[in-house]
């Protein structure tokens, strides 16, 4: 079964154990287990920072 999570688990995962993304879930709690908040305040400015940086990427319509 496919399921759109941004849609259907906008509060809370609705598939439970059944979760094809639980792997994402388990990095992401060991992540903010063993980062500082100042180390991802650190990574959120830097990646904000080559975002302004990057150039502008434009989508063209297919003709």
């Amino acid at each position: 079964m496919t399921i759109n999570c941004a849609e259907a688990c906008v509060n809370g995962c609705v598939m439970g154990d059944q979760c094809p993304n639980l792997e994402h879930k388990e990095q992401a709690s060991k992540f903010i287990q063993e980062t500082s908040l100042d180390e991802m305040l650190k990574l959120a400015e830097e990646a904000a920072r080559k975002k302004r940086m990057a150039p502008p990427q434009w989508i063209l319509p297919n003709d």
